[in-house]
C-alpha cells in the first residue's frame, strides 16, 4: 500500500487525525478575508460582461499581418468603446469584440477595421447582438442558478437534514463569491462559458460536501447511545475519514482543468477556453476547501445549539473528567468492552508466584456454595428413587 493509501486507512480508522473542527475559527476568518477581497474586486473593477450579456458587435477576420494591438486601437478609435481582440490560430485570424454598439456604430467600426486590415468590407464578418437579447440571457442565467440552489437545498434537507442543507448552501455561496471576485480582479470577460463553468463547479463542490455529510450521518447515527465522543469530535473523525478521498478527487479534477487554463487558454489562445477553465479551476479549488474547512464545521456549530446535543456533550465531558480524576484513559476503556476480572490464582500463574493464602479469620474468595445432598430427597416421587 502506498504512503497516501496507508495514511487514508489510518485516518479512516481514527488512528491519526487533523483537528479541523476545533480550528474552525481560523478557517472562518480566512474565508471572511477572501470574501472581503472578492467584494472589493467587484466594487473597484467590476465584471467585464461580454457582448452576449450587454449587446454589441463581433467582427471575425481572416488571416492578416496586422497585430492584435493595432486592430484593438483601430476598433476602439472607431467605436469609442473598449475592444477585446483574440487570435483564432497561427494564420493571423482574429476575433474583435466591441460591447455596446448599435447598428450605425457597428457599420462604422466594420469599415474602419476593413480599411486597416486591407480587406473588402464585405469580407469582414460582423455579428450584431442587441442589448435586449443579452439582458434576457443574463436573466435566464440568474434564474437557472437560483432554481439550482433551491433544488439542492430541498434535496439535502430531505436526504440529510436542514442544518446540513444550510451549511452546504453557505459553502456554495462562498465558492461562487470567490470565483466571481477572481473574475473581477483578473479582468476576464464574463461569457456564457463562464456561466457553464459556474454551474459545473457547484456540482463538484456539492459532491465533496455530500460525501463528507454521508460519513457524518453514519458516524453520528447512535450519538446519544455512547459517552466517549462529543458531536464535534465525531464530525472531525468523519471528516478525516473522507479527507484523502476528497483530496484525490479534487486533484484529479484540477489536472485537466489546469491544462485547459494554462495550456489551452494561455499558450494556444483558446478564447472561450479561458472563460470556462478559469471558473472551473478557481471553483474546484474553493469547493475542495469549503467542503472540508467550512461545511462540516458549520454543521457542528449548528448541531451544538440543539438541547439534546448539548446535554449529551456535557455527559461526555463530565465522564471524561471523572475518568481523568480516577487515572483511567477514556480512549482505551470505552463503553464497548471492559477488562475481564481475574482471580488471584490466575494472576499468580502469570507472575510465577504462589497464590496468596487468606489470613486466618479473613473471608476467603467466594464461590458457588455446594449444599449437602438430602437423604430424604426424592422420596415423594413416583419412582421412589433417591438421587
Amino acid at each position: 500500500m502506498s504512503r497516501l493509501g496507508d495514511l487514508g486507512a489510518r485516518l479512516y480508522r481514527g488512528e491519526v487525525g487533523f483537528d479541523f473542527v476545533a480550528k474552525r475559527k481560523i478557517w472562518y476568518a480566512f474565508s471572511i478575508l477572501i470574501t472581503i477581497v472578492a467584494f472589493a474586486g467587484l466594487g473597484v473593477r467590476g465584471l467585464h460582461m461580454g457582448v452576449e450579456f450587454e449587446g454589441g458587435a463581433v467582427f471575425t477576420t481572416e488571416g492578416t499581418e496586422v497585430s492584435v494591438e493595432e486592430a484593438r486601437e483601430v476598433a476602439e478609435d472607431a467605436s469609442g468603446s473598449q475592444a477585446l481582440v483574440q487570435t483564432l490560430g497561427d494564420d493571423g485570424a482574429m476575433r474583435i469584440q466591441v460591447s455596446g454598439l448599435g447598428t450605425d456604430q457597428s457599420n462604422e467600426t466594420r469599415a474602419a477595421l476593413a480599411e486597416a486590415l486591407g480587406v473588402p468590407t464585405e469580407d469582414l464578418n460582423a455579428e450584431l447582438i442587441g442589448p435586449s437579447w443579452g439582458s434576457q440571457i443574463a436573466n435566464q442565467a440568474w434564474q437557472g442558478l437560483a432554481i439550482f440552489l433551491v433544488l439542492v437545498v430541498i434535496y439535502l434537507a430531505i436526504a440529510f437534514e436542514w442544518r446540513m442543507a444550510l451549511a452546504a448552501l453557505i459553502a456554495l455561496v462562498h465558492d461562487l463569491t470567490i470565483t466571481v471576485g477572481v473574475y473581477a480582479i483578473v479582468g476576464f470577460e464574463v461569457t456564457p462559458g463562464t456561466v457553464i463553468g459556474l454551474l459545473t463547479i457547484l456540482g463538484y463542490s456539492l459532491y465533496d460536501t455530500v460525501v463528507v455529510f454521508d460519513g457524518l450521518k453514519e458516524t453520528t447515527k447512535h450519538f446519544t447511545k455512547q459517552t466517549r465522543h462529543t458531536y464535534s469530535e465525531l464530525a472531525n473523525r468523519s471528516l478525516n475519514g473522507t479527507l484523502v478521498r476528497s483530496i484525490n478527487t479534487s486533484v484529479v479534477a484540477l489536472l485537466p482543468v489546469g491544462a485547459l487554463l494554462f495550456i489551452g487558454g494561455g499558450a494556444l489562445g483558446g478564447g472561450m477556453l479561458n472563460d470556462i477553465a478559469l471558473s472551473l479551476f478557481v471553483g474546484l479549488t474553493a469547493g475542495a476547501y469549503s467542503s472540508i474547512m467550512i461545511a462540516t464545521p458549520l454543521v457542528a456549530d449548528f448541531k451544538k445549539r440543539e438541547p439534546t446535543i448539548r446535554v449529551q456533550d456535557r455527559k461526555v465531558l463530565a465522564r471524561r473528567a471523572k475518568r481523568a480524576e480516577d487515572g483511567r484513559d477514556d480512549e482505551d476503556g470505552g463503553d464497548e468492552a471492559a477488562e475481564e476480572p481475574r482471580t488471584d490464582a490466575e494472576r499468580a500463574d502469570e507472575d510465577d508466584e504462589p497464590a496468596p493464602v487468606a489470613a486466618a479469620g479473613a473471608p476467603g474468595p467466594r464461590g458457588p456454595r455446594r449444599q449437602p445432598v438430602s437423604r430424604t430427597r426424592g422420596r415423594g416421587r413416583p419412582s421412589g428413587k433417591r438421587r
